[in-house]
């Protein structure tokens, strides 16, 4: 059983939102009293080599209307402690699928030193902005091939 913290702070690029992008937040909700969502901006989501399908300040809005969310700012680098510095969160929300990873161990011994949790959620199977936009780029590409014919 995760504990009741006062603030927490969770990111993501939100693109194509989806019931996975729910769980999270709701989850996160559920042991926080205010919980604040960082969206990643357009610039930023070249991480991922990739480009957002929905534009940054739509993504913001969408992720605004969620009622689990308090408070939505725009995340625009990858730096965790300087987005702790600025909204000074007591828990870090994220995917499983982070955990174990070179960066995310050195966010847990820089958060165990100012007193921050971090709470790895399940990744949600099924459902992912990757496999939506596999799917619409078959679709897309059905479409151009029929129009061909």
């Amino acid at each position: 059983m995760l504990e009741k913290y006062k603030i927490g702070y969770t990111t993501g690029v939100f693109d194509m939102f989806h019931i996975g992008h729910l769980n999270i937040l709701k989850r996160a909700k559920e042991h926080c009293d205010f919980l604040i969502v960082g969206v990643t901006t357009d610039k930023l989501v070249s991480y991922k080599n990739k480009k957002a399908i929905i534009p940054h300040s739509e993504r913001m809005a969408i992720v605004e209307g969620i009622k689990y969310v308090d408070k939505v700012v725009p995340q625009e680098n990858m730096n965790k402690m300087q987005a702790w510095e600025k909204y000074k969160f007591d828990v870090m929300f994220v995917g499983s699928d982070w955990k174990g990873t070179a960066n995310w161990i050195e966010y847990e011994r820089q958060f165990k030193d100012v007193g921050v949790g971090i709470e790895y959620f399940p990744y949600t199977e099924g459902t992912s902005s990757t496999q939506l936009r596999e799917v619409l780029q078959k679709i897309m590409n059905n479409e151009v091939a029929a129009t061909k014919e």
